[in-house]
């Protein structure tokens, strides 16, 4: 799974909550997340913006029949912490990972997405498919 890290992350949303004190937002309702081509989808997701202002964000945490999609790859899992900065996402709750006809499940991923590579902890089962050569 590879996603654009540089490109603008744009939000859509039935409601949004904005938390001047602690400088975040909360979005909720059909809430869907595009950057590039990787879409992320939840019941709710809460935006933290760096240190001085709104024009970057530092993380989107994603609560809620989270579903994650770029190009083929899929994955669904019950939480998602997006670290924008950082280029990573780290899902967790029965995490199911679908690529092709390949599926993949843990308790918890975590996956780099510049480089698309991907690590899985806790009770890990996967489902390959041969090649047909």
């Amino acid at each position: 799974m590879r996603a654009d890290v540089s490109a603008p992350v744009e939000v859509a949303a039935d409601n949004l909550s904005v938390d001047q004190a602690d400088g975040s937002a909360l979005f909720s309702g059909n809430v869907v997340i595009g950057q590039g081509e990787m879409r992320l989808s939840a019941d709710e997701v809460t935006v933290d913006y760096a240190e001085g202002g709104q024009e970057r964000i530092r993380s989107l945490t994603a609560i809620g029949n989270v579903t994650l999609v770029s190009g083929e790859d899929a994955a669904e899992a019950g939480q998602a912490v997006y670290d924008v900065a950082g280029g990573s996402v780290v899902l967790t709750g029965d995490v199911l990972l679908t690529q092709g006809g390949n599926v993949l499940q843990g308790d918890r991923v975590t996956v780099d997405l510049a480089t698309g590579s991907a690590q899985v902890q806790g009770r890990v089962r996967s489902v390959l498919q041969p090649g047909t050569e």
